[in-house]
C-alpha cells in the first residue's frame, strides 16, 4: 500500500494551519528551471491551476507578489498600469529570497518573510482549486484560490499572457 508522503512544515504551511486553511499536499521531483508546467505535469495537474507566485518590484524596488496561472506570463506593462505603477519587472532571485525568506523556485504568498501587496490574476478565482507553491521547492499545497483574497488581501488583476 502507498504511503502518501508528508512534507515536513514550512512556514506556508504552519501560515496555512494557523489560519485554519484546509489543504492537501503535493510533493513532486523538482527540476530546476522546471518552473509551474514541469510540476503540473509529474503531479497529473492542468497547468492552468497550478499557480505560480511571482516577486517583482515596482519602480521604487517597493516588492508585491504576483499569483499567475502557471502556463501564462505577465503582462509587467499590463500590471502596473493596472496597479498605478511607472513600471514593474520581476525581482532577481537574492532580492527575491530577501524580501519572501523563500528560494526561488519555492515562493509561496504564505508565510513571507514581510508583508507585500498581492495581485492575482483575475480568473485564477474562478477556479475551483488550485495548487500553489507550500514554501519548498518540489511541494505545492492544494487550497481554495478565495483563500487568497480573503487571507492576503489579494487584488484581482488582468495581466495574463500566453506562455
Amino acid at each position: 500500500m502507498a504511503r502518501k508522503e508528508h512534507v515536513s512544515e514550512t512556514p506556508a504551511t504552519a501560515w496555512l494551519k494557523a489560519h485554519k486553511v484546509a489543504f492537501t499536499e503535493h510533493p513532486y521531483e523538482y527540476l530546476e528551471h522546471g518552473g509551474a508546467q514541469h510540476s503540473a505535469a509529474v503531479l497529473g495537474f492542468d497547468p492552468f491551476t497550478v499557480v505560480k507566485t511571482l516577486v517583482m518590484q515596482d519602480q521604487d524596488a517597493k516588492p508585491l507578489l504576483v499569483l499567475m496561472h502557471g502556463n501564462r506570463k505577465v503582462s509587467t506593462r499590463n500590471l502596473a498600469r493596472q496597479i498605478g505603477a511607472k513600471s514593474v519587472e520581476p525581482c532577481k532571485p537574492e532580492v527575491a529570497h530577501r524580501h519572501s525568506g523563500y528560494l526561488v523556485g519555492g515562493t509561496s504568498p504564505f508565510g513571507t518573510r514581510r508583508a507585500m501587496p498581492v495581485y492575482i490574476e483575475a480568473s485564477i478565482l474562478s477556479l475551483p482549486g488550485i495548487v500553489i507553491n507550500g514554501g519548498r521547492r518540489g511541494y505545492l499545497v492544494g487550497i481554495d484560490p478565495q483563500v487568497c483574497v480573503a487571507l492576503l488581501g489579494a487584488r484581482p488583476v488582468q495581466c495574463a499572457l500566453a506562455e
